[in-house]
């Protein structure tokens, strides 16, 4: 049977509608699963409007009454925004928790096994903020409402998957976070990762966090003093673990397919390259000809995949938002469903 899949929209004031519903546009999806929206009619509608998009909506109460029927987009709408408080790009506090609303409600269906993963669109950190949900992002809201300590963020864009020792914290902390334990611990989150989606015995590149990885002391201390430990002790548990390797080097070892999964030391060390990898811009027009990549939690006890982009307030309501990402979220919500599956 297909899986059932929850699609929570994100921000409705930024791209999540429109990529949303340029991605349920595709047949091909409703081959794979049976998606469920849940979010803003209001946003789904506009988004459709202006994209063209030839889609019928079906409001439903609960993911038990979804059909799957392709150019049927069926949606659960659980916080209905006040007339007024809505536009694109336009920040505020209702469509901050609007988007909350949406992926608490999908993560309560998904633990209780009412659908197979969560496929989140992109939310407004300041948004959500000032509706006082102080989080930094998606990871740590389902990290929280899932009771889940150890997780961490990876992104795919095809061969290229990247999962991270620490994501949403500022530069300085960042270096702070680079410890024996916390390496060690995503080594193996990185392993899982890959055997959740399906590589048996990945092999796992460890980047430096200096450059040159300090060449031997003269950048920095902390390859000798925290990173290496960590990758000896994994090589002890029986892991295919390389490294530290130069930040500027690993990423192109990676994509060349040395590497299945390369570990980074923090945010943007390990985004750049994927972003790099996977979008491309016509300099012309200004659209994204194609938003490649993914992201998921690793460590949940349920399936969370998400687009690997943000809300672009500035691209809202335009029509220039390229589906991409999403589609790709799904497939692999859809794969890693089915590799679920198959171990129960």
């Amino acid at each position: 049977m297909k899986p059932v899949l929850s699609i929570t929209m994100g921000d409705p004031a930024g791209i999540g509608a429109e990529v949303t519903v340029r991605a349920l546009t595709h047949p091909a999806l409703y081959e794979l699963c049976t998606p469920v929206v849940i979010g803003s009619a209001e946003a789904l509608r506009d988004a459709a409007r202006f994209t063209d998009a030839p889609l019928r909506f079906r409001e439903i109460a609960s993911p038990e009454e979804a059909e799957g029927i392709p150019g049927t987009l069926e949606y659960i709408d659980p916080a209905p925004l006040a007339p007024g408080v809505y536009a694109p790009g336009v920040l505020s506090a209702a469509c901050g928790d609007a988007a909350f609303q949406y992926v608490r409600l999908g993560i309560e269906l998904a633990k209780a096994g009412r659908v197979a993963a969560v496929v989140t669109g992109p939310i407004n950190k300041e948004a959500l903020n000032l509706a006082g949900h102080h989080y930094d992002g998606h990871t740590e809201i389902f990290a929280k409402f899932t009771d889940t300590k150890n997780y961490a963020m990876l992104l795919a864009s095809g061969s290229l998957r990247v999962i991270h020792i620490c994501t949403h914290v500022s530069l300085r902390q960042a270096c702070d976070l680079v410890k024996k334990e916390r390496v060690l611990d995503t080594i193996r989150l990185a392993v899982r990762a890959l055997q959740e989606l399906g590589i048996a015995h990945g092999r796992v590149a460890v980047a430096g966090l200096n450059p040159h990885s300090s060449d031997n002391g003269l950048f920095g201390d902390e390859e000798a003093r925290e990173i290496l430990p960590a990758i000896e002790a994994a090589r002890a548990e029986g892991l295919d673990v390389s490294g530290p390797i130069p930040p500027d080097s690993v990423f192109v070892r990676a994509l060349g397919g040395e590497f299945d999964i390369v570990v980074a030391m923090y945010h943007d060390q390990g985004h750049i390259p994927l972003k790099l990898a996977g979008f491309r811009m016509d300099p012309k027009t200004g659209k994204f000809q194609s938003m490649s990549g993914i992201n998921t939690t690793i460590g949940l006890p349920i399936i969370r995949t998400s687009v690997d982009h943000g809300t672009a307030f500035d691209r809202a309501g335009r029509g220039v938002a390229h589906e991409g990402s999403m589609i790709e979220a799904i497939e692999v919500a859809v794969q890693m469903a089915r590799a679920k599956a198959g171990e129960r």
